[in-house]
């Protein structure tokens, strides 16, 4: 039995076969009750396109590479969860690969999508050398998520507004009545910006005397063995504002170690709202980052600069909001002053 052809699907549609082209390229040129009658003929009749035939004609592949800083962090998921249908709807198809575990073979990281001939690349969170997108962005499109380096011309970054996230957490813990407030800071642009805003917001409220900084590699070990060095201090932050959820998840382990309870003797914030601060038993006051959205404007940009792939690269910033939760109350009684000598935890530090 052969296979469907493109003639077959027109004719089981009543179009023409350059509306099916039309369709199956995601254009939005056709109307919706015809693309709808071609989308449904592909259905029953169970066309797949040619695609390497159609790369050849096109002179496009219909991918987009999709580079991602480090796999395990959650928010990612997320920003990927904004990013991908509004491709897909332009027939776009997303091919993943790992920054860290290429660098670490020695590869250039973007080389195997060039290899492969990519119609664009979207760059998701920190790169060690983003100078190195100049070679790449003279190619294809490029796009930059997450992340807030200074990049080549002609590349478009996405991020959310990391300054304003960063005081609206600093000012809800202000309001609360704390005023020995640490901050579990982290590396990069992203991590510089949050601290500048933490500490600015401080001072602006008189407190640059009582604010704290902790440097972490933004891992749940790097906020617990943080936490640890500050609930170890004589005299402790009675609130930690941790640079990512997976920060303050190792800040809540080495508070519980400590003998202190959340939000009473210790009030935790995170950044991203991730799915990890909605689990029920952490149920974390964090900063939402709008992923979602960087991934939904970061696919914009990327279908922009196809149809118009010239100028100079833009910055586009979205608006974090906050989500109080159950990790950040008022500053309660005064928690059990750690044991002189080895702190809980200093095992793991």
């Amino acid at each position: 039995m052969r296979a469907p052809t493109i003639r077959d699907v027109a004719d089981h549609a009543g179009v023409s076969k350059s509306l099916v082209s039309l369709v199956l390229r995601g254009s939005g040129q056709v109307r919706p009750e015809k693309r709808e009658a071609v989308l449904r003929a592909v259905r029953e009749l169970g066309y797949r396109p040619n695609t390497a035939a159609r790369s050849l004609s096109e002179q496009r592949t219909r991918t987009v590479g999709v580079l991602l800083h480090d796999l395990r962090n959650p928010w990612y998921v997320d920003l990927l969860d904004g990013l991908n249908p509004l491709l897909h709807d332009h027939g776009l198809h997303m091919l993943l690969a790992d920054a860290r575990l290429n660098r670490r073979a020695g590869q250039d990281p973007a080389g195997p999508f060039m290899d492969l001939r990519v119609d664009g690349l979207v760059v998701v969170g920190t790169l060690p050398d983003p100078a190195a997108l100049g070679a790449v962005a003279e190619r294809i499109p490029v796009v930059v998520a997450g992340a807030r380096e200074p990049v080549p011309p002609g590349v478009d970054v996405v991020a959310g507004d990391d300054e304003q996230g960063t005081r609206l957490a600093t000012e809800h813990l202000i309001g609360l009545g704390h005023r020995r407030i640490a901050h579990l800071a982290g590396y990069g642009a992203v991590g510089e910006l949050r601290l500048r805003s933490f500490e600015a917001t401080m001072r602006a409220h008189g407190l640059a005397g009582e604010a704290l900084v902790e440097p972490t590699d933004m891992t749940e070990e790097g906020g617990h063995r943080g936490t640890v060095r500050l609930l170890g201090r004589p005299r402790r932050p009675t609130a930690v504002l941790a640079v990512n959820d997976i920060a303050a998840v190792g800040a809540l382990s080495a508070a519980e170690e400590f003998g202190l309870r959340v939000p009473h003797d210790l009030s935790v914030t995170g950044y991203d709202n991730t799915s990890i601060s909605r689990l029920r038993h952490l149920w974390l006051t964090t900063v939402d980052n709008a992923g979602h959205e960087v991934g939904r404007r970061a696919a914009r940009r990327l279908l922009a600069r196809f149809e118009d792939p010239g100028g100079a690269g833009e910055v586009h910033l979205t608006a974090p909001t906050l989500e109080i939760r159950g990790t950040t109350a008022p500053p309660g009684a005064a928690g059990p002053e750690p044991v002189p000598g080895r702190a809980p935890g200093d095992g793991r530090a």
